[in-house]
């Protein structure tokens, strides 16, 4: 009897220390199970497979290579942790189709993506790229899937409310790196990714090509800044619809195209689903409106092309050539009705407004401008108040 007794507590204990390590969350799931990747501060780079890797705030991570989190798996990057790119091409941190990124920054406490280099320049290192299940227009349609122009990585598909995680309070410095001339990394760069991700409080700073570039998609933004990134601050293409408000970016003299560069899809004009966002609040600084092709290719604050809609609400552009520049018969044709610049502000822009039809004679595009006093992302040409404790470059 007393081994049969000490037999049933012996069972009793191991059922209890079983369920305890299948523990479960708030709504009564199993919890995650932990990854078997290990974070080297001194080597950071591989593949999360699964799990979620946590980094730690009080380290900084040497970034010596990629760091790609696949289907399943999430990184998670407390407030503050500062992570430095060391390799160019080969240094960027990729989140797949499945994979999960929680940037959980703070406005005392950002998290810092930068060059690791001594003298930092832009191009040092990749950059940030997101890929998701959202829909893209590079087939008409909307549900075709594609490669990635940098990391390679398949993005696009028919799920509209896609979540590839949480990213809040980022700054990105010095990303861009070039393979060549027609293939390289933006500070961020956005591939299908849908409205299931939180993408607001972001920086993108003195990188070699564009600060923000959207692949389609669906997801939504608020509070971006995009400074002295050396091609366009804020890029979009292959039919991204977003809802977004609080945008600011300005040029550093001599480098740098344009404040938003924008198309449909380069290759099929009429694709759907039809690039469509919304912008609400937007500041756009330039070089100054006498700035030559010798230092800038394009001076232009905002260039929609290529069959694209938009709708820009509360605008403030300021130190210009050109203010608004609209392209070919597809994008023309959306103007009054799905392509409005309304309550904008042209402060020292030589010329407000100019388009072009397919067979490159001039059009009027005046009925896509309404003018009137606007603050843009918050004070104007300054540093919105939104961005003051947590954002340089200003």
């Amino acid at each position: 009897m007393k081994t049969t007794i000490t037999k049933v507590f012996g069972i009793l204990a191991i059922s209890t220390a079983f369920f305890a390590s299948c523990s479960s969350d708030d709504n009564g799931k199993p919890s995650e199970p932990g990854s078997t990747f290990v974070a080297d501060p001194t080597d950071f780079k591989g593949t999360i497979t699964e799990g979620e890797v946590t980094l730690d705030a009080s380290k900084v991570y040497q970034l010596t290579g990629k760091i790609q989190i696949n289907s399943g798996a999430t990184l998670t990057i407390p407030a503050g942790t500062k992570i430095e790119g060391l390799a160019g091409t080969a240094s960027y941190i990729a989140v797949t189709q499945g994979g999960k990124i929680n940037v959980n920054g703070t406005a005392a406490k950002p998290v810092i993506m930068t060059s690791g280099l001594s003298t930092k320049a832009a191009g040092d290192w990749g950059g940030l790229v997101i890929c998701g299940k959202a829909p893209i227009n590079r087939v008409t349609g909307g549900t075709s899937t594609a490669q990635s122009e940098v990391a390679d990585l398949t993005y696009g598909g028919t799920i509209a409310n896609d979540n590839s995680g949480s990213i809040t309070y980022l700054v990105i410095e010095y990303a861009g790196a070039a393979f060549n001339s027609e293939k390289e990394f933006n500070g961020v760069s956005l591939f299908g990714v849908g409205s299931g991700t939180v993408f607001q409080n972001v920086q993108a700073i003195h990188g070699a090509d564009d600060g923000f570039e959207f692949f389609g998609g669906t997801v939504n933004t608020s509070n971006l800044i995009s400074i002295g990134n050396e091609d366009d601050q804020f890029d979009w293409t292959e039919g991204w619809n977003g809802t977004n408000t609080n945008w600011y970016g300005k040029l550093d003299f001599g480098k740098g195209n344009r404040g938003i560069e924008a198309d449909n899809f380069e290759f099929g004009f009429a694709n759907t689903p039809i690039a469509n966002p919304s912008i609400t609040n937007i500041s756009l600084v330039g070089p100054g409106a006498t700035a030559d092709a010798t230092n800038f290719s394009e001076n232009s604050a905002i260039k929609l092309r290529r069959g694209t809609k938009a709708i820009f609400t509360n605008v403030y552009l300021s130190q210009w050539k050109v203010g608004a520049d609209i392209e070919h018969d597809e994008t023309i044709a959306f103007i009054g009705t799905a392509l409005k610049i309304s309550n904008v502000t042209f402060m020292d822009v030589a010329t407000s407004f100019k388009g072009k039809n397919t067979a490159g004679a001039s059009a009027d595009v005046a009925a896509a401008i309404t003018e009137g006093v606007s603050t843009g992302a918050g004070a104007g040409a300054a540093k919105p108040s939104w961005a003051a404790s947590w954002a340089i470059g200003f």
